[in-house]
């Protein structure tokens, strides 16, 4: 499965005519490239190249006298092969900018209504238009509601945008874009849990803390996030319970019991203790979530703070030992 975009760095020059026979020859050949100009100017002294392929994808390369970029969702020419991988954080911001512009181009034309979340539609980019789950990332939006049940796509779009505009997550995005994967196929269940990491740091976020995703630990395992202010510096793991009636457990109550479990039993034991764990019960129904809410039950492993997020915002939930983090201001604690 190809993973989500990055560029290729060659250190030396190429010529036009080296462009033709060691990338768009082969191309041709194998997948039906043609050269198309590019949408957008680049500026400085660089020359861009733009190749779509009969099949839908697209490749974008970028030179000077000293070194090229390429990068795609499609094979990699054979000339390309020995060159190193390198993240966007990495490459002239020259070339980050013009590609970013092609390939939103290209994203909001296949998908017209992506170009009303300009936030999401960047962060998502290397994975909105990877070459195994451009599809899929993209329907999980759009016919999926991004893992929120009795919602529409527009409402949830516009949770994660109004999140993710905030910049927060801006340095760390290529990590946390990959974490919706780059399947073909969509994996409600997954790409619900990965999203449901995003949900969190809007919570910490929102209770004042500063945030950094991908803690390793001693055990060689990572956490979810490290939450951070003044007097704070707190490890925090996230689980999301599937809803009940995509799982054998008998209830709710059970689902979040199991799910729960199965995180402290996993990766919370061998850390041996002292991270928070979140339970997100956003992929729960109303009447799923009340009998949680009612119930409050404990989830074997404390401190603990399980809830449920509405796309409107709102939060509730209730908190099991003694939470060393003060969330009253970013959800509804419940009695």
């Amino acid at each position: 499965m190809a993973r989500p975009l990055r560029f290729r760095y060659s250190p030396t020059s190429w010529s036009e005519q080296k462009v033709r026979h060691e990338i768009l020859q082969p191309l041709r050949s194998n997948i039906g490239a043609r050269a198309v100009s590019p949408r957008f100017e680049i500026g400085a002294n660089w020359e861009t190249h733009r190749f779509e392929m009969q099949n839908g994808d697209v490749a974008l390369f970028a030179r000077n006298d000293e070194e090229a970029y390429w990068m795609g969702n499609t094979e990699t020419p054979s000339s390309l092969w020995r060159t190193n991988k390198v993240g966007w954080r990495e490459v002239s911001h020259h070339v980050t900018r013009w590609s970013k512009r092609e390939l939103l181009a290209t994203l909001h034309e296949e998908d017209p209504w992506l170009a009303d979340y300009p936030h999401i539609s960047w962060f998502f980019l290397p994975v909105f238009m990877s070459k195994d789950g451009r599809e899929s990332t993209r329907a999980f939006f759009r016919e999926h509601a991004a893992g929120f049940p009795d919602a529409g796509r527009r409402e949830t779009t516009r949770f994660f945008e109004d999140f993710l505009r905030t910049g927060v997550l801006d340095e760390y995005r290529h990590v946390m874009s990959g974490k919706l994967g780059t399947s073909d196929h969509v994996d409600r269940v997954r790409m619900s849990a990965a999203l449901g990491e995003f949900i969190a740091a809007k919570i910490l976020t929102d209770a004042g803390y500063l945030i950094e995703p991908e803690i390793e630990v001693t055990t060689g395992h990572s956490l979810d996030f490290r939450a951070e202010d003044e007097s704070t510096n707190v490890l925090v793991e996230v689980t999301r319970p599937q809803p009940p009636a995509n799982r054998s457990a008998s209830g709710p109550v059970a689902a979040v019991r199991d799910t729960a479990e199965t995180k402290t039993n996993g990766q919370l034991a061998e850390h041996g203790g002292g991270a928070v764990l979140f339970v997100d019960c956003s992929s729960f129904r109303d009447e799923a979530w009340n009998a949680v809410r009612g119930e409050q039950p404990d989830v074997r492993h404390r401190p603990a703070v399980v809830y449920r997020t509405r796309p409107n915002g709102h939060v509730e939930g209730y908190q099991k030992g003694s939470v060393p983090l003060d969330l009253d201001g970013a959800m509804e604690l419940l009695n």
